[in-house]
């Protein structure tokens, strides 16, 4: 009883991982989901399932999907190469209604969980200008949540949080750092290899970097 849930969407990448640990530190029961949604490797996969351990989460859920039937991006079409150069515009890495399906999916089960809190690791200060990662899209997928929910219609309304949202990279990796998040387990890496080891060329991989280095802790990781 008096038990405070949340949903989190959890990637296996740095800032996902730091969700889990805000999370956590705000006294929730952690519940995190992760997505096998055709998606370049496996490696944030596992990575998930390392933070998720390492985190001490309730319960950790694998969903399987179906994106790269859908393509339309480089992180589920092979035949598109994940761009090394900063470019202009939105990038072709952003994959379609990505975080709308993602957030979808994590608002049945915090209603079959009885869960009001989701949490989602977008951000829009370092960030590739993905459009679902705006604070206008959380605020609109937070109206559609208690619009279209029976826990909403009741009164038992949800709330999708967004901690990050106007945090640096490098403020993300102090707030990690300080709730002892593990970075050297995570993967944020576009085409990292089996063994989750980074390219060290793509947009995230060099967001990652100047996170760290801005911050002045150690970068973990391992590049191939």
């Amino acid at each position: 009883m008096g038990e405070k849930r949340a949903v989190i969407l959890l990637s296996g990448g740095l800032d996902s991982a730091t969700v889990v640990a805000i999370a956590r530190d705000q006294g929730y029961s952690c519940y995190t989901m992760s997505f096998d949604y055709g998606q370049r490797h496996r490696a944030e996969l596992q990575a998930a399932e390392r933070v998720a351990r390492q985190l001490g989460v309730v319960e950790h859920k694998v969903i399987g999907l179906n994106l790269d039937g859908i393509g339309g991006s480089a992180l589920t079409d092979d035949r598109i190469e994940v761009p090394e150069l900063p470019g202009e515009g939105i990038p072709v890495t952003y994959v379609p209604a990505r975080n709308t399906v993602f957030l979808s999916l994590a608002l049945g089960w915090a209603e079959v969980l009885d869960a009001h809190d989701i949490f989602i690791g977008v951000n829009a200060i370092d960030y590739s200008g993905y459009p679902d990662c705006r604070p206008e899209f959380v605020e609109a997928f937070e109206r559609l949540a208690n619009l279209a929910t029976k826990a909403g219609v009741e009164g038992r309304g949800f709330r999708i949080r967004a901690p990050l949202q106007q945090l640096s990279k490098a403020q993300i990796v102090q707030e990690g750092a300080r709730l002892g998040v593990d970075y050297a387990m995570t993967v944020s890496c576009y085409q990292a290899d089996d063994d989750g080891r980074a390219c060290g060329k793509c947009d995230s991989c060099r967001l990652r970097a100047a996170g760290f280095a801005a911050a002045g802790i150690a970068d973990p990781t391992r590049y191939r």
